[in-house]
């Protein structure tokens, strides 16, 4: 079978002997480079670097100063002993490096030294996986074990034996878990932990920046409820975080837990050379702005270092990429000399003890190559590989930072492969590689007081413990919400408190991935009827109505039956060379302006100049239909009609505005194209917005107002990016203020797409933008960023 898809094989231009070094193969991407028009956009060349060490502080007990000197470990590096001196000095500590820098002896350090001198003592580790907690509680006991001390540490999460739970609560000095377990396992049972409460001393949160939008606004008001809990007990515990490399992590830190924070910041490991290699698969319709399949790419460029006897780490974005991948590698490698077993897969799905099989077999050389989604991206000790070969951008700069550094963890030489896919965000960064490899620009943020997340955990925390009057719990009237609860038979005041007298369980009801609790069943029908997946609730008006391909698992189900009222859909497993996208229909209305600004890059004193603003906004969506794309072409092979309910929400937006005085300056465009461009624009923005803060594409909502002045035939548009979630989670102040930004790179990012008239890697197709969207976007954006 030929995976290449018609288009020539690299591999058999590239004919590299496997005694040829890393070296080579990097010389040959050098070589592609220096060609016209390459598809080898830039190749970064990151020289190996020496550490700057201290020595280990006195403070430390001479038992672990030994257990480190075994481990080769005669001094620490700077920004290690910098994290101690900070921690022992009372501090709450944010720790920023890059990966394999040594972040996790940051926080073991401290923890360690105070379990030798206090038995007593109690640490909690967070992680965002139970796969790292696993991974990170193997090296503590390896630690713990050395030193020849009694320390007892267990991972506590979903898959922790019934019987083990009350030893671990009664004996842990370390507890090493997950939010999801902290949220409905361990905080509405505080009582079971009275012990390790009374004594919690450090809580570490590793990963930081993995929660934003959402995920951290949850977070931070889970944080709110931990520290109620150890108020509750007399603890005051330290907070202890590590972050990947963001703009903001003292501020992200600072905003999640309530508490003033150290920065520390200045990495004091050694690195490996290291050689980031940009490729964006060449132009095979310029006029549509296709290139060539990026799967089909990734599958080159693996095998460039596969068939070096190079160890390859491949990472692909979704569960169907990998899979396809896999099959891809495996089949190639069944033409050749190299066993098919040496390639494996690697993600979510599968069982932990196989998991565990593929790391440690990856340590011990004996495979080959990984196909991997995010499952490998954090911190998991998986040894030392020569290369990483990325399909597609991994979302942010520091996840994909994060990947590359999983080769070259033990300081040689290695290189890492961004093969680009054909969205916007991929585009964006492949074709900018300064903003990538420059300082970091990426922001994280939360909004811990969105009124739909802070309700629910508000619910939990009358349920753990009773709410004071006057009582503090983010920054909204607690009395006014608390009243709402009881109107809702959820709380009773008595004794100058708030009781929880419903019988329900309030943590179970909550997600901390989602806004609302109010999701959708995937009941798969093909043979006996069994639940296969669950979906929130916007996601599933889109993925799961009548006659939609639902993806699951690198399958593909036609969905039967969507039963809106009792949130169920019914799916048959298919076998099909297509998916749905979804057509909606969505009106925004502006409700409140919080800032509008006159100055800068999108206003001047021309009272005829556009005007950003944000605020709040109703938004009024509803699906009427769908698109069948051919997969791997992106053809659009077919439509459909639908009608679903509509949806209202209120959320947060920023927007620009467009006076009829400012469009009135474009006089070779028609109304008609004048709008087309300014729908492309906002696809652009988008796209550049999602980079900025550090949140998926999906999480902005694009919006074109076509409302008319004062009840004249005056077109006067707002063009509107507005958060995706109710209530907002925190996008839309910032994106105000950094409009500037915004419209320079989005200018950037048209500029340069090698299209013609517009594509889906920057203002959107020609059948939806017209032949002159991106004409009409460009000029517009050229306006904007001169004023």
């Amino acid at each position: 079978m030929n995976y290449s898809l018609g288009f020539p094989d690299l591999s058999r231009e590239l004919s590299i002997s496997p005694k040829q070094s890393l070296e080579a193969v990097v010389s040959y991407f050098r070589s592609k480079h220096l060609e016209a028009d390459s598809p080898v956009r830039a190749i970064h060349h990151q020289p190996a670097a020496e550490g700057t060490f201290a020595d280990i502080p006195a403070l430390v007990d001479p038992k672990l100063r030994a257990a480190l000197e075994k481990r080769g470990i005669a001094r620490l590096y700077g920004h290690q002993a910098e994290a101690f001196d900070q921690i022992q000095a009372g501090k709450h500590v944010v720790i920023v490096t890059p990966t394999a820098s040594g972040k996790t002896l940051c926080y073991n350090l401290p923890v360690l030294n105070l379990l030798m001198r206090d038995e007593g003592a109690r640490a909690m580790y967070l992680f965002p996986t139970k796969a790292l907690a696993e991974d990170q509680l193997h090296e503590f006991q390896r630690a713990v074990e050395e030193m020849g001390s009694e320390i007892r540490a267990f991972t506590y999460d979903g898959d922790t034996p019934q019987d083990a739970r009350r030893a671990i609560r009664q004996r842990a000095n370390v507890v090493l878990t997950n939010p999801d377990m902290l949220h409905s396992g361990i905080l509405p049972h505080h009582t079971k932990w009275a012990r390790y409460f009374e004594n919690l001393r450090y809580i570490v949160i590793d990963e930081l920046h993995y929660y934003r939008g959402v995920y951290g606004s949850h977070l931070a008001n889970l944080l709110r409820r931990l520290k109620r809990i150890c108020e509750f007990y007399n603890s005051k515990p330290q907070f202890i975080c590590c972050s990947a490399t963001i703009a903001n992590p003292r501020e992200l830190a600072e905003a999640l837990t309530g508490e003033p924070f150290e920065l520390v910041e200045r990495n004091g490991a050694p690195r490996g050379e290291k050689f980031f290699i940009f490729y964006n698969p060449p132009v095979v319709n310029r006029q549509l702005g296709i290139r060539r399949s990026y799967i089909a790419e990734t599958r080159r460029m693996a095998l460039k270092f596969i068939e070096n006897n190079l160890q390859t780490l491949v990472f692909a974005n979704n569960r169907l990429a990998t899979e396809l991948l896999i099959t891809y590698l495996k089949d190639a490698c069944d033409r050749g000399p190299i066993p098919s077993e040496t390639v494996r897969g690697y993600r979510g799905g599968y069982l932990p003890r196989e998991r565990r099989e593929i790391e440690q077999s990856l340590r011990d050389g004996k495979i080959r190559a990984v196909v991997a989604t995010n499952a490998l991206e954090l911190g998991i000790d998986i040894g030392s590989l020569d290369a990483v070969v990325m399909a597609g951008y991994a979302g942010t700069i520091a996840s994909s930072w994060q990947r590359a550094g999983r080769a070259g963890r033990r300081q040689g030489t290695s290189a890492a492969v961004l093969v680009a896919s054909s969205a916007p965000l991929d585009q964006y960064i492949v074709e900018h590689p300064d903003y990538f490899f420059g300082s970091s620009p990426e922001h994280a943020y939360i909004n811990p007081e969105n009124l739909e997340i802070l309700l629910a955990h508000l619910k939990c925390a009358a349920f753990e413990l009773p709410l004071r009057d006057g009582e503090q719990f983010g920054k909204h009237d607690l009395g006014e919400i608390c009243r709402f609860l009881e109107e809702s038979g959820f709380l009773h005041h008595s004794a100058g408190a708030w009781h929880w007298t419903s019988d329900t369980y309030p943590a179970d009801a909550t997600s901390l991935r989602s806004v609302t609790s109010d999701n959708f069943v995937v009941v798969d029908i093909t043979g006996e009827a069994k639940v296969i997946a669950e979906v929130s609730f916007p996601t599933a008006l889109t993925s799961l109505h009548e006659k939609a391909i639902y993806l699951h698992e690198a399958r593909q189900y036609h969905v039967e039956r969507f039963d809106y009222d009792q949130r169920k859909a019914y799916v048959k497993s298919v076998d099909c060379d297509y998916y749905t996208d979804a057509i909606d229909y969505t009106q925004v209305k502006m409700l409140e302006e919080f800032e509008s600004d006159a100055q800068g890059a999108v206003q001047s004193s021309d009272p005829g100049a556009a005007r950003r603003a944000h605020g709040d906004v109703r938004v009024n969506r509803q699906i009427v239909g769908f698109k069948k794309i051919k997969f791997y072409t992106m053809e659009n092979v077919g439509a459909g009609k639908l009608n679903m309910p509509e949806q209202e929400m209120h959320t947060t937006a920023f927007w620009l505005h467009f006076p009829a005085a400012f469009l009135a300056r474009f006089t070779d465009f028609t109304p008609t194209e004048k709008q087309s461009g300014i729908t492309g624009l906002g696809n652009a923005l988008r796209t550049v917005a999602a980079l900025l803060l550090m949140c998926d594409p999906r999480d902005l909502g694009v919006a074109l107002s076509e409302e008319i002045s004062g009840g004249l035939e005056v077109f006067e548009p707002n063009l509107y990016l507005y958060d995706m979630y109710p209530g907002g989670v925190g996008q839309s102040a910032p994106l105000y203020r950094l409009a500037p930004e915004l419209l320079r790179q989005t200018a950037g990012l048209l500029a340069a797409c090698a299209c013609e008239a517009g594509c889906p890697s920057c203002v959107g197709p020609t059948g939806e933008t017209g032949e002159r969207g991106k004409l009409v976007a460009a000029r517009i954006l050229a306006e904007l960023c001169a004023r």
